[in-house]
């Protein structure tokens, strides 16, 4: 829940944690998380400071926290954007750039590990509505789906925002901003990487939408994010992720939290279509998966 306060002339933003997330499946999610996004947004400023809001304050045991207030006319959002038919292939790199950037340093800091041992919060409200949830709904799926939960459970690299989605990414002044980031944990950062990409996938699912643009976008993020992986081998990181990536595409029409802009049955049945021979024969590369859902008319 998020509110805008006007105070002293002052213009800022409260943010509090819900212990049921507002989706339509029964969904419960630990409070605490409204911390873990106040420590990623404070991680993060460290690094790369025009990449969050600041955070002007906290209670924990309240669990709400106040941050900088950033307008939409200079701050637009990318998802508004991309479904608008704006697709800045420079701003989608400069999205992989950052994220990679924020998981390398966070990869080298030995504080991180502890300060966000949120496995449990990471379970509740990324692998559970997205992985196991998803793989209920397709049984003939469902040990691929456990696969891919625990190697994302057991992949321990980096600080993993696990929200990294359009819809909580602003096209700034000076690149892109990061938002939302309860879900913050030490763990794969695959995961981020896969969950972005994923959402241009989906952009290019609404019928009539130019796939061929958002795949330029997908390719121009995932071949800035990989140049700076350094904290471990890039290929072995893509490997997850492309393992990921059509497990979340699916989720994103039969898990908990399907995506509200893929309202028509053929647009449903197209990314079954693609992402479950993909789910079952994952290749190791992300532009594979974008070259399936390419051919996929």
């Amino acid at each position: 829940d998020i509110s805008l306060v006007e105070a002293d002339g002052r213009r800022f933003c409260v943010k509090r944690a819900l212990p049921r997330l507002k989706v339509a499946a029964l969904w419960e999610a630990p409070i605490k998380r409204n911390a873990a996004e106040a420590a990623y947004m404070r991680a993060v400023a460290r690094w790369l400071p025009h990449a969050v809001p600041r955070v002007l304050g906290e209670d924990t045991g309240a669990g709400w926290f106040a941050m900088d207030y950033l307008a939409p006319h200079d701050h637009p959002l990318w998802k508004a954007q991309l479904l608008d038919g704006i697709v800045d292939v420079d701003f989608a790199a400069a999205v992989g750039r950052d994220l990679a950037i924020i998981h390398a340093r966070s990869a080298a800091d030995p504080t991180i590990p502890a300060a966000f041992a949120n496995d449990d919060t990471f379970e509740a409200i990324r692998i559970e509505p997205y992985l196991r949830a998803t793989g209920r709904a397709h049984l003939e799926l469902a040990s691929r789906f456990d696969e891919l939960a625990r190697v994302t459970l057991t992949t321990k690299r980096a600080l993993v925002h696990g929200d990294i989605s359009p819809k909580n990414i602003l096209h700034g002044p000076n690149g892109p901003l990061f938002l939302d980031a309860e879900c913050a944990t030490f763990g794969d950062p695959a995961f981020d990487l896969a969950f972005c990409l994923n959402h241009l996938l989906l952009k290019g699912a609404r019928e009539g939408a130019d796939r061929t643009h958002y795949g330029a976008a997908l390719s121009a993020l995932a071949d800035a994010y990989l140049v700076g992986v350094d904290w471990e081998s890039a290929d072995g990181l893509e490997a997850r992720a492309a393992a990921l990536l059509p497990a979340l595409f699916l989720a994103r029409v039969d898990g908990k939290s399907p995506v509200e802009y893929l309202t028509r049955d053929s647009e449903c049945e197209a990314v079954r279509r693609c992402a479950v021979p993909l789910i079952l024969g994952p290749p190791r590369r992300v532009r594979d998966v974008a070259d399936a859902w390419e051919r996929e008319r």
